[in-house]
């Protein structure tokens, strides 16, 4: 029996990639490690999971290549095996975003209810910065935050943000940012803002990809 051929090997590989991929609660932990390295008993809180699910999905990942483990005194921490896992994760949004019905349903049923205004690119935010002229928001919790964030952005957590509108200037332009493309809690915090004659934007994206694009990261 002939061995097959290096082309359907790769492609064999390929697969594990693609089927390990295949599953929402490990993009949600790919979202979760593009914030910053994680231990399980966190990610399983950040998720609301058993921790033995979550630990079964991180295990599963680590195999295909998808993530790296290093123990720190009695925590396991997970961290993405490298930027291309983010960028694969983006790959099946675009994918999904130009092909399917239900997701062009979700977006206009959900995100565009609260934000249909075109949102800030990273170039367009990095000039704002440079001159001064936008107040960032990081409405991500504030261990995230801790991890890495925007230079100059505040850290204003989604529950806390009714509680510190007094804080904010309302006559400065507001750009707020949290961990991805669709996640909510930016989206929440620019409807919000404007609701309450706030001059708001999100960012296109979050952190991870804020980082990736190689802008400046503050820790």
């Amino acid at each position: 029996m002939s061995s097959p051929s290096p082309k359907l090997a790769l492609f064999e590989q390929f697969a594990l990639v693609a089927k390990t991929l295949g599953h929402p609660q490990r993009l949600e932990l790919i979202e979760q490690l593009g914030q910053g390295p994680r231990s399980v008993d966190l990610l399983a809180e950040k998720l609301g999971a058993p921790i033995a699910n979550v630990s079964q999905h991180l295990q599963t990942m680590r195999r295909a290549g998808l993530v790296t483990a290093a123990r720190q005194g009695k925590f396991v921490v997970y961290r993405l095996a490298d930027a291309s896992v983010l960028a694969a994760m983006q790959a099946i949004q675009r994918v999904a975003e130009n092909n399917l019905a239900e997701v062009d349903k979700i977006v206009r049923g959900y995100f565009e209810q609260r934000d249909n205004l075109e949102p800030i690119t990273r170039e367009e935010l990095s000039g704002r910065l440079r001159e001064g002229m936008v107040t960032v928001l990081d409405v991500r919790p504030a261990d995230e935050y801790a991890l890495g964030h925007v230079p100059g952005a505040l850290n204003v957590p989604l529950g806390e943000l009714d509680a510190r509108l007094s804080t904010l200037d309302p006559d400065e332009d507001i750009v707020a940012y949290c961990r991805g493309a669709y996640c909510v809690m930016s989206f929440e915090a620019v409807s919000r803002l404007r609701l309450r004659g706030f001059k708001a934007r999100r960012l296109e994206d979050g952190m991870p990809e804020w980082a990736a694009a190689g802008n400046e990261v503050a820790s």
